[in-house]
């Protein structure tokens, strides 16, 4: 009896009925092999022939079934098959070439890297074994280039597609015109060709896989198996051509060869879904061209048939799904039917979320999803989208290898979706990024590759956005000249080219405001006409084409005067109007355009019903509830205030406070402070303020005033307070819900805070649909601000070129009161400040740089003569005479001629030591940043529990570079010997940051002694100086301080902002109310060493009198006794000004 020398695997799936008989002939095949090497002996020359034979039948098994299990078989016993061939044998190549085949096929299911190394180094061997006369080299070849196109697709190594090129290109030689392989192995060649020109662009590559396809089809009958298939390959390579060169017999023919490729194929057949796929995108492509709704309605119906036939578990239903929903995106930009756009991105992320890590076509299905998201944005306007977008496109270049041929059309991707988010918050760091995207995208396509056109469009206009915001005519000429290029390099019957000639003509349009060139403006029509032109009546894009061409018709009229040209522009303008429907963000563009256009004509004509059209269009801009860009809103607005205070002086206050509806959009809590305070300066924020607020005083309107002035105030410091609300009057889940997200933001936790500002703002949006919240955490109402004055009057002043004013808000009188500030100019008040800045200098409060200083109170000339005593005289007689007694005397004109008053100074009134001006101390003084804040601090509970004062004193901080402030030992032992219960004392070593930071959670009152520091560049970044460490803002503001309720701030520069940023109050003593104080005192500038522990006696013994607890609202009385004695004593003017009460 001979040795059985052949095993089978006793983990093969099983094949036959329930009765016992086989149930299709495969399965007896495998059972009839599986036999015959079980009766043939180990090291008989058949057993090799034994195991191929047994791995083809369930190759054939899993080609028919797509069953896992048949290919994981496969492999093992083709490995076998190698493994038991002896190396030297010619006959191993038949072993290797089913064996790279089975991995190949893993690979295609399973997608693992290992399976393509795998098939690429069994086809290679395969090859190497086969000699060049062997009549199989040329399948061996061609299942060898089929390998490199894997792992091109794979890699996106180039020197791989080049592989794949030789290898068909040496098959289809070898082999004679009527051999019957000669089909597959052009369709081989075609599908290499493709590749290379998909990569590099070179038309020949093109030409030359068109045509290895006819002749492939050609040669395949009509009942051959692959015909259907080869017709499909040929349709592709048709569209391609149709996309590059634009011949409409292209796509005509592509549409035709798809449509074949279907109805060859049974409706069961596991290709159709792949076929009806590839006739949908020809389909996209003639809709695209013609613009017919049939064929765009015949691409959904295709992707629709093709879902439906990929059962779910099936590993290709990801990308028929992500295809489906692409072809519901594009009928959505035409359809507007929002249940399109739902759906697509609902199946596409079904298909991401289908599709794991890893996988390499998972990039592509978050970059398809980032394009749905992104045109959901631009639609709505939530944020939510325009952030999916972003972080889907980020995922999918991060999931694309370096050299992937794909990589460059994900880069361009992201840009646009960083310009997207630039042009909406207004983050420089957006559109550097974006630019360094497109650019890297421009650099990885060849040039004469189809999508270069798109990338350098893409390019030219993150260029254009640069100049805008930095001004750099450098980027002007470079936006210029890659927007020719892009035009030189779109076919005249592009789609896409009215979109590149209008932008081009924006281009020229800029540069011709800075250089006046009249060729530059009359290129500039021809561009934008031509668009116009190309643009068919029905076309989405038709009427902003129209507004553009009438903002070139308002330049022309602009330039030379030519009525036509005005009248032609307004005409262009309506003709937009109409094409735009309601609800259509666009709308906005349109209508203050044409308000533009009229009142340039009633300037022409005075006609005066040209300004009845210009305010109805002005008032129609914001009509609609549309979502539009918070800037373009916020200009329009501004511009319709201007025209307003010309023509219609009643409208002043609703236009100006149309305009400061969009601030908290455009100073958005989702972005940086540095990059909301660069907002503030870019849209000239504080001087818009000021104007809105003067306009409004001039006609009287008082409650306007103060509402506009509010808004525009403290724009950060104001959110900064939102992020801690009262949740009294929500639900459990939303109160939790909201202070959740809140704590996120203002800790600084979020890993990505546009997100949590999003989720936030929604959140909100439902908070106020409910009944008696429909303000919530909106603008406060005048008649919620004048609450502020129930205890003692509160004044604000407003600096402007035209003039400035001062509004006392005081409880008795339900208007505001107006003080005329006649004789101020705010040159005069530049002029104090210099002075102010001059005698610092000279009396060495400040151990600051130059640049700082200049911050602080901005540039000065020149050197004010005379003694320090002198000029600090004569500024507190200025201050007095011009700002502090006019607003008395108003007071003492209503009986009020003591007790609390509040400073509200704004502008150029800030910093300035208005409490100090008065020759008598007839009012207690403090300031507050913003109405809203001081409301907050009065409706904020004192602490029920005993008063805890927790004091710091550090007398250095152990780490060299600040003086020792030898007074803190004695301030710090003056309040130990006065609070006798309830005081927490950290000095010298025990002083630490993280000592301090426990201290301010567990104490309501603190004592602050030791050096401060106010970075003016960074503002959250000013910081007090402990041992061995520093507490910045930032960190203060980032803890829940439900407790807090006063500080005391003997630290240097504690309550002085930067000059810049004059209405922010992002100083110390602004920080700690921020962060949920009631009151604090702090300093305008460094305090003396010496005065801090006179200071803290008296401040702490009145509060601390005869036992008692102390009280909040008594602080600011405790000060001014302080302050008396130090004027008592006869010390400097330096030394007893500085000292400021804020708060309640």
């Amino acid at each position: 009896m001979s040795k059985q020398g052949g095993t089978v695997s006793s983990d093969e799936p099983e094949s036959t009925s329930g009765s016992g008989i086989t149930a299709d002939p495969i399965a007896a095949k495998i059972k009839q092999i599986q036999q015959l090497i079980k009766q043939t002996p180990s090291g008989h020359l058949d057993l090799p022939k034994h195991f191929q034979a047994l791995g083809n039948a369930y190759a054939e098994r899993y080609r028919k079934a797509a069953d896992l299990r048949d290919i994981q078989m496969a492999i093992l016993y083709h490995q076998r098959a190698v493994t038991i061939t002896p190396t030297d044998l010619p006959t191993r190549a038949d072993p290797l070439e089913d064996l790279g085949w089975a991995f190949g096929a893993r690979y295609q299911r399973l997608k693992n890297l290992e399976d393509l190394e795998a098939a690429m180094l069994n086809n290679l061997e395969a090859v190497k074994f086969t000699p060049a006369n062997d009549p199989d080299r040329p399948r061996r070849l061609h299942t060898l280039a089929l390998s490199f196109r894997d792992q091109y697709r794979r890699l996106g190594a180039v020197k791989d597609l080049e592989a794949a090129v030789k290898n068909d290109i040496e098959a289809v030689n070898l082999t004679a015109m009527r051999n019957p392989n000669r089909p597959r192995l052009l369709e081989g060649l075609s599908a290499s060709y493709s590749l290379r020109y998909q990569r590099l662009g070179t038309l020949k590559d093109l030409e030359s896989a068109l045509q290895n396809m006819q002749e492939a089809v050609e040669l395949t009958p009509t009942s051959h198996p692959h015909k259907a298939h080869r017709l499909r390959s040929l349709g592709i390579c048709l569209k391609d051509r149709f996309r590059r060169l634009g011949y409409l017999q292209d796509i005509e023919d592509a549409v035709q060869k798809g449509l074949e490729a279907v109805d060859l194929t049974p409706v069961d057949h596991h290709e159709r879904p792949r076929y009806l796929q590839s006739l949908g995108d020809s389909f996209t492509a003639r809709y695209e061209r013609l613009g017919s709704l049939t064929d765009l309605d015949a691409v959904v119906q295709s992707n629709q048939e093709a879902i439906n036939l990929v059962p779910a578990g099936r590993p290709d239903r990801p990308k028929y799904l992500v295809d489906l929903g692409a072809s519901l995106t594009h009928r959505y930009q035409q359809s507007k039917d929002l249940k399109d756009l739902e759906t697509a991105i609902k199946i596409k992320q079904e298909a991401v979320d289908l599709t794991p890590v890893g996988h390499p076509d998972r990039a592509r299905y978050l970059q398809s999803l980032s394009v749905s998201f992104m045109i959901q944005y631009r639609g709505f306007g939530n944020l939510m989208d325009l952030e999916a977008a972003v972080q889907n496109n980020l995922e999918a270049v991060k999931a694309t290898p370096a050299n992937h041929p794909a990589r460059a059309r994900c880069l361009q991707t992201l840009a646009g979706c960083l310009r997207t988010r630039y042009q909406r918050f207004g983050d420089l760091k957006d559109l550097e990024a974006a630019l360094q995207r497109v650019q890297q995208a421009v650099k990885l396509t060849p040039a004469s590759h189809p999508d270069k056109p798109e990338y350098l469009h893409s390019l030219a206009l993150s260029l254009q956005d640069r100049y805008e915001r930095v001004g750099n005519l450098t980027d002007l000429e470079s936006a210029v000249q890659t927007h020719q290029e892009t035009a030189t390099l779109t076919p005249e019957d592009d789609p896409n080219r009215p979109q590149r000639l209008q932008h081009h003509a924006v281009a020229l349009l800029d540069r011709y405001k800075q250089s006046k060139d009249l060729k530059d403006l009359e290129a500039v029509m021809k561009n934008f006409q031509q668009a116009v032109d190309l643009t068919r009546e029905d076309h989405p894009d038709r009427a902003e084409l129209l507004q553009r061409l009438a903002v070139a018709f308002r330049a022309r009229y602009m330039r030379l005067g030519d009525l036509k040209d005005l009248e032609t522009g307004i005409q262009k303008s309506l003709q937009a109007l109409n094409l735009t429907p309601s609800g259509n963000p666009n709308r906005l563009t349109h209508l203050q355009g044409l308000a533009a256009s009229y009142f340039y004509r009633y300037q022409r004509l005075k006609d005066k019903s040209d300004l009845e059209h210009v305010h109805n269009y002005y008032s129609a801009c914001f009509a609609a509830s549309a979502w539009n860009d918070p800037e373009s809103c916020w200009k329009t607005a501004l511009e319709w205030s201007s025209f307003s205070e010309q023509f219609r002086p009643s409208m002043v206050p609703t236009a100006y406070s149309t305009a400061f509806r969009f601030l908290p959009e455009i100073l958005w809590m989702g972005n940086a402070i540095s990059v909301r305070h660069d907002a503030i300066l870019r849209l000239d924020i504080g001087r818009i303020t000021s104007t809105a607020t003067r306009s409004c005083i001039r006609l009287g309107q008082l409650k306007s005033a103060v509402e506009i002035l509010e808004q525009g105030l403290g724009t950060t410091f104001q959110q900064m307070l939102q992020l801690k609300p009262d949740v009294d009057k929500l639900s459990p889940q939303q109160a939790a819900d909201l202070q959740r997200l809140s704590s996120e933001l203002y800790s600084g936790a979020a890993a990505n805070p546009k997100e949590v500002a999003t989720k936030r703002q929604d959140l909100l949006d439902n908070i106020r649909k409910q009944p008696g919240l429909e303000h919530f955490l909106l603008p406060n109402p005048y008649a919620s601000l004048c609450q502020t004055a129930q205890r003692g009057p509160v004044v604000i002043l407003n600096s402007h070129v035209n003039g400035c004013d001062g509004i006392i808000i005081i409880s008795t009188t339900p208007e505001p009161i107006h003080v005329s500030l006649a004789s101020i100019k705010i040159k005069d008040l530049e002029s104090q400040r210099k002075m102010l800045k001059e005698l610092l200098g000279r009396c060495n409060v400040r151990n600051r740089d130059r640049t700082d200083a200049i911050r602080l109170f901005g540039q000065q000339e020149g050197v004010k003569s005379g003694t320090t005593k002198e000029c600090f005289e004569e500024l507190l007689t200025w201050l007095w005479e011009n700002v502090v007694n006019p607003v008395y005397e108003v007071l003492t004109s209503h009986n009020i001629c003591s007790g609390r008053l509040w400073w509200l100074p704004t502008g150029e009134f800030t910093g300035l030591p208005l409490h100090a001006s008065p020759p008598t101390d007839q009012f207690i003084h403090s300031y507050t940043a913003t109405l809203g804040s001081l409301l907050d601090t009065q409706h904020k509970k004192s602490s029920s529990t005993p008063s805890k004062l927790g004091v710091v004193g550090v007398t250095h901080t152990g780490q060299g570079g600040n003086n020792y402030l030898n007074g803190v030992k004695q301030e710090v032992q003056k309040i130990c010997s006065i609070v006798k219960n309830g005081l927490q004392c950290l000095e010298g070593e025990n002083a630490t940051t993280d000592a301090v930071k426990l201290q301010l959670q567990d104490c309501p009152w603190i004592h602050l002694a030791c050096h401060g520091t106010q970075n003016l560049v960074k503002p959250t970044k000013s910081c007090l100086s402990l041992y061995g460490g520093s507490l910045e803002l930032e960190t203060i503001l980032q803890m829940s301080l439900s407790n807090a309720q006063f500080v005391f701030l003997a630290a240097c520069q504690t309550a002085m902002g930067d000059a810049e940023l004059v209405n922010e109050s992002f100083h110390l003593g602004g920080g700690f109310i921020a962060a949920g104080f009631r009151s604090a005192v702090g300093t305008l500038w460094s305090m003396n060493d010496q005065d801090g522990p006179l200071v803290a006696e008296i401040f702490y013994a009145y509060l601390f009198r005869d036992g008692r607890q102390p009280k909040v609202d008594e602080t600011a009385k405790a000060l001014q006794m302080a302050v008396q004695e130090l004027r008592a004593r006869n010390v400097p003017y330096e030394r007893w000004i500085p000292f400021i009460h804020m708060g309640v």
